[in-house]
């Protein structure tokens, strides 16, 4: 995993999406994006129960598709995100949030850089010459 996570070797997962909603019914793709930055944080899942959690709570709740089970966003590290706004696409089949960052949290991914922040999800980039990863939150 941590090669995967930190190499700059190129390894896209393209059966990822078929293992991941194989056994899940009733869940839709959920884009997470800073409400002030507009980055781009985290792609997941949701289902009705994670959708409606969110809306009550007023925080990122998700469907966990390996573990299937809720996943309260930053309830074991501490990196919680407020729901500032929710849209659907045009044929209501995925959702955009827009969160912000609750007090003290310092990133939405399980990874850490070397200073042991939390960061966001998209920390790599493709080198499109030489089909490798540049870490640009190592």
């Amino acid at each position: 995993m941590k090669e995967l996570e930190e190499g700059a070797g190129l390894a896209l997962d393209f059966d990822k999406l078929e293992k991941a909603v194989a056994g899940s019914k009733g869940i839709l793709p959920v884009a997470i994006q800073h409400a002030d930055t507009r980055e781009v944080l985290l792609i997941a899942y949701t289902n009705r129960r994670a959708f409606e959690e969110s809306l009550r709570q007023g925080k990122v709740v998700l469907w966990s598709t390996s573990r299937q089970e809720l996943w309260e966003k930053g309830k074991t590290s501490g990196n919680m995100y407020d729901l500032v706004e929710v849209r659907v696409n045009c044929e209501q089949n995925s959702l955009l949030y827009l969160a912000r960052p609750a007090p003290g949290a310092s990133g939405i991914c399980h990874t850490r850089n070397a200073e042991g922040k939390a960061r966001n999800c998209y920390y790599r980039r493709i080198d499109t010459t030489t089909m490798t990863l540049e870490n640009l939150d190592p």
